[in-house]
């Protein structure tokens, strides 16, 4: 596959393959750079930066990087990489805020909390959001979705089974995903209707604000 027909997904790639090629030779910079409830707010960029984070174990990176190409390719192809690389990274954003949204600060009651202080780090929050955007763009022309669902199912499974997974992340960027999908198509039947194109990233731009409005909020009522 020729970058110029994927430019966004192989960069994608090759980022978070650099990055952990950098961790295996920088000690404590996974460290540095994954998202733990207690630093989201003194340390912002790693609601990001967690996403091209990954353990050191080979296996973390490969799965999330072949569920990448897999998925990303094709929708890139679809959306474009100006569309492509916004939704990836507002679904990396709802897998953080949602790993955040649920995780619960240390009390008397409770002296070690809900993963406050636990770093999350890999890409499958943005992954299971291409998965969301996919499963939207397939329904709406009227493709055959019970494949994806299928995997999905067993992905959701292994989420849940296998300790230390933050599914969290997973069903974070997975609805942001959805949610991202379902408003690029809105904005174009609108164009449609209208008779005159409208820009896209008004809408997406405004996901991306109830993502930090609903993260200000949880951290307004631990402060």
């Amino acid at each position: 596959m020729k970058f110029q027909r994927n430019p966004a997904t192989l960069s994608l790639i090759a980022i978070c393959a650099a990055v952990w090629v950098a961790e295996l030779t920088i000690p404590g910079l996974i460290d540095d750079l994954a998202l733990a409830p207690s630093l989201g707010v003194s340390q912002p960029w790693r609601w990001l930066t967690s996403a091209f984070t990954h353990s050191l174990s080979p296996m973390h990176i490969m799965f999330n990087m072949m569920a990448l190409w897999m998925v990303g390719q094709g929708l890139e192809h679809f959306l474009g990489w100006r569309r492509f690389l916004s939704v990836y990274l507002l679904s990396a954003l709802g897998g953080s805020v949602l790993f955040v949204a649920l995780a619960t600060p240390p009390t008397a009651m409770n002296p070690l909390g809900s993963n406050w202080n636990v770093g999350l780090v890999g890409a499958s929050g943005a992954v299971f959001g291409l998965f969301g955007a996919l499963a939207v763009a397939q329904r709406r022309l009227g493709a055959n979705t019970s494949q994806l669902w299928g995997v999905l199912a067993i992905n959701a499974v292994i989420s849940f089974v296998i300790p230390g997974i933050a599914w969290q992340a997973h069903i974070g960027g997975f609805l942001t995903g959805l949610a991202a999908m379902a408003l690029l198509f809105w904005t174009l039947e609108r164009s449609v209707k209208e008779r005159k194109k409208l820009p896209w990233w008004p809408s997406l731009a405004a996901l991306g604000l109830a993502l930090v409005a609903l993260v200000a909020v949880k951290y307004l009522f631990y402060a």
